[in-house]
């Protein structure tokens, strides 16, 4: 439970520290005075979100501090899950820099603002005037029967069933239509790949084919000119080779005489027998030379088709369309594989499916075992408040065509009617403000004594209600208390005076400033406190002792 709320440099708040005990809590004050403005700060360590514009001091962060008592509630798991400090008395605080920056804190641990929403989400219930139209929704109706049916843990397997049928039959749905896209062009990605495969390409030829056609175009101008070099160098009668032969004889001839001429005659020998390579070798091109007709024709015919489709997928070489050809074959593969995966997602999203359908009866079933239970509860505590001719029945009905939701397989429907001889109908449709008020204060203390969140507020949920009607609401915001605390804003006396703990918001002038604070009230301040409610800020005898009653009344209850 919220056993202390710390609030400093918040709208017109400097500095307050409020101690709250068990049992029933009652907060009252003037309109106007800054009992929205406490619950306003309490709402942002419950992890809403800020604006530094409600600043009391703008040069100054503010600072909230929630104290709760968790040691008897089953949460130590939650900390345990996201590795937090576990404390007997745990401390949620939250720092706002006048920049707008925030932090928040679990046991002086940080953390971000959705796991603050979570936890508070198992500490809390705010209930306000307004909040009183969320009993026209599907999903408060929805809750309010899974609470009392204690379906928390059928919810969660059912939740974890649908949404992996969701993401099976996503994937499912995804991969079909790209199967249905692949399959439109599955004939032509064939055709493109069969004719690339048939092209048996290699990355390397065309260099080598454009070599062999240059040469093959011009042979017989490079047959011409090496015939015509082997024929000087060694074919005419005073050719190359002749005439360095003759020259090389006479060196020799002379070389005993003059022994200088053994380094040119050995020089101009090899000379001659490097040129006699040449020849050779230049005879041997030749005779490999060809015109061949035949292979010119290859050749073009290869380099045809090359260029074709290089020009027909808008490429410049073969290892592009040897890339194109490898992403060809995967499109055709992905079909196929797709195809294997569609079987197997087709059987596991009809075995999530049937799960998910499995849970939603149980979840069903649950939900009908438990409505004749809410319905005789709320009826026996309208009675309580004054509606003793009510009526309050729920209509729950199965979605059509196996359709499920989130929730379940259901939809839900409550249906009031306030008054004797009255058909009920929805409750949007019959119930005034103060019916609905009632209504309202009926399911949630159903909701309470099932479920184990230690702390509820009421914030003004008293309007259109007075007299006994009002002291009876009281009496069941009181009984509340045997399974929770209670913290009641309220401006009627008849519940104020129920409370076991009552504090007052009021506004006080310092240093040309307006401050909202707030204190606990001792006895006499609450007969005070209460009398001026009844009768104005002008205290008659009349209205202190009618307080009194209202007091003493309690006290001995």
């Amino acid at each position: 439970m919220l056993v202390r709320l710390s609030i400093k440099n918040y709208a017109l708040i400097d500095e307050i520290d409020i101690q709250f005990g068990g049992g029933l809590n009652i907060i009252t004050g003037e309109t106007g005075a800054g009992k929205s403005i406490i619950l306003g700060a309490l709402s942002l360590i419950l992890g809403q979100r800020s604006e530094s514009k409600y600043f009391y001091n703008q040069e100054k962060k503010c600072v909230i501090e929630g104290y709760f008592d968790i040691q008897h509630y089953d949460i130590r798991d939650f900390f345990d899950k996201y590795d937090l400090d576990y404390e007997p008395q745990t401390i949620i605080r939250r720092e706002i820099y006048h920049e707008g920056k925030s932090r928040a804190f679990i046991n002086d641990t940080p953390i971000k603002l959705n796991l603050l929403k979570s936890l508070s989400e198992k500490l809390i219930a705010i209930h306000s005037q307004h909040a009183t139209l969320e009993v026209n929704t599907q999903a408060f109706q929805l809750l309010s029967i899974d609470s009392v049916a204690e379906n928390k843990k059928l919810l969660q397997e059912f939740q974890d069933a649908y949404h992996h049928f969701l993401q099976v039959d996503n994937e499912y749905q995804t991969l079909s239509q790209q199967n249905t896209q692949l399959q439109t062009e599955m004939d032509y990605h064939q055709f493109l790949f069969d004719e690339l495969q048939t092209a048996d390409l290699n990355a390397e030829e065309q260099h080598q084919l454009e070599e062999e056609q240059s040469l093959l175009s011009h042979a017989e101008d490079i047959k011409r000119s090496l015939q015509q070099a082997n024929y000087l160098l060694d074919e005419q009668d005073q050719s190359s080779l002749s005439l360095l032969k003759q020259g090389l004889q006479q060196l020799q001839q002379v070389e005993q005489l003059f022994p200088k001429l053994g380094e040119l005659s050995g020089r101009l020998n090899s000379s001659l027998i490097e040129l006699k390579d040449i020849s050779n070798e230049i005879s041997l091109l030749d005779s490999e030379t060809t015109v061949d007709a035949e292979r010119m024709q290859y050749l073009e015919d290869r380099l045809s088709l090359i260029y074709k489709l290089q020009q027909k997928h808008q490429v410049d070489d073969i290892r592009s369309l040897l890339r194109i050809q490898e992403e060809l074959d995967e499109k055709i593969n992905a079909v196929m594989l797709n195809d294997e995966r569609l079987g197997e997602l087709t059987e596991e999203r009809s075995k999530a499916y049937k799960q998910s359908q499995e849970l939603g009866k149980k979840l069903t079933e649950s939900r009908l075992a438990a409505i004749p239970l809410i319905e005789e509860s709320i009826k026996s505590s309208l009675a309580e408040v004054g509606m003793p001719h009510s009526i309050f029945k729920i209509k729950l009905s199965s979605f059509p065509d196996e359709k499920l939701k989130k929730s379940g397989r259901d939809e839900v429907v409550f249906l009031f009617s306030a008054n004797k001889g009255q058909e009920p109908q929805s409750v949007s449709k019959v119930a005034s403000g103060g019916e609905l008020s009632r209504l309202m204060l009926a399911i949630k203390s159903l909701i309470a004594k099932t479920s184990a969140l230690p702390t509820i507020i009421f914030d003004e949920i008293d309007t259109g209600i007075s007299g006994d009607v009002a002291v009876k609401v009281g009496e069941l915001m009181r009984d509340l208390t045997d399974n929770l605390q209670v913290i009641a804003i309220t401006h009627l006396p008849q519940i104020a005076s129920q409370g076991i703990h009552h504090f007052k918001v009021y506004k006080k002038q310092q240093d040309s400033r307006t401050l909202t604070n707030i204190r606990l009230l001792d006895h006499e301040d609450r007969v005070n406190e209460l009398a001026q409610m009844l009768g104005g800020k002008d205290l008659s005898e009349t209205a202190v002792l009618h307080a009194r009653e209202l007091l003493n009344l309690h006290m001995k209850n």
